[in-house]
């Protein structure tokens, strides 16, 4: 086991890739705490982690809320004594409508959750990293992080200002033990997903036909990816994107 007695960290993790990672985190032999707003999911999640014979800790938190993120990472430390990997997941998703159509609560709620939310986890996950100088960081940013897409404007420009403080930030820490990346995931079947599919008014084969290796991802796929990023396998990289979408950016 890769991660044999180590401490991970997720954020929204109730469903989709947040749940999967979790459970990746759990194969992959670290002790895992998560977070989300749904209880109920949150419990089933519990039971998947269980379930690969990892222990595990559901805590309530909203990724936008200090308190509650100051709260995640210290109960996390006091429960098992360290932190050492964080995958920030926790998002929301844009409506599908042109940047004129789009309403200022709808864009401070991206912005809110999405890049202010990321900001704090980031914040107290490196302030624990630091007292142990160790540590690694994944973000969860997407393939629109690193292109545009019509219809998303708000949607886009947090996910672009994912990366800015990824990559800032990993130069920030480079030299104290703490590497920071993203993952940058296409199109992935998730309830997100779904959805985005439905707010923008198309299906998946709209866009399964633009992804060059003609599939869409499971979450596992990006799950794979944030462990890889996590792990010893990854520790000369940092402040990088890893695009998980099928060959969409290159084609």
């Amino acid at each position: 086991m890769i991660l044999q007695d180590k401490v991970a960290l997720v954020t929204g993790s109730t469903s989709g890739i947040g749940r999967a990672t979790a459970i990746a985190f759990g194969v992959a032999g670290a002790t895992v705490v998560f977070s989300g707003r749904r209880d109920a999911e949150g419990e089933k999640t519990a039971k998947l982690i269980r379930e690969t014979g990892a222990e595990c800790l559901y805590v309530h938190s909203d990724a936008s809320n200090e308190k509650d993120i100051k709260a995640l990472v210290l109960h996390t430390v006091e429960t098992y004594g360290r932190l050492d990997y964080a995958f920030n997941n926790a998002g929301v998703e844009s409506p599908g409508k042109p940047l004129h159509e789009q309403s200022i609560e709808e864009f401070d709620n991206l912005m809110a959750v999405n890049v202010r939310g990321l900001f704090l986890c980031m914040k107290y996950e490196i302030q624990q990293m630091l007292t142990q100088g160790s540590g690694a960081i994944v973000n969860n940013s997407s393939i629109v992080g690193l292109i545009g897409l019509s219809g998303a404007s708000p949607y886009v420009a947090s996910k672009h200002a994912v990366m800015g403080l990824t990559q800032s930030a990993a130069l920030d820490y480079a030299k104290q033990g703490i590497r920071i990346n993203a993952v940058n995931p296409g199109s992935i079947a998730t309830e997100g997903f779904d959805r985005t599919l439905m707010k923008m008014g198309i299906t998946a084969d709209n866009l399964t036909a633009m992804v060059p290796m003609g599939r869409i991802a499971q979450a596992e796929e990006v799950a794979q990816a944030v462990v890889y990023l996590c792990s010893d396998a990854a520790s000369y990289i940092t402040g990088q994107p890893l695009a998980i979408d099928g060959g969409v950016t290159v084609s």
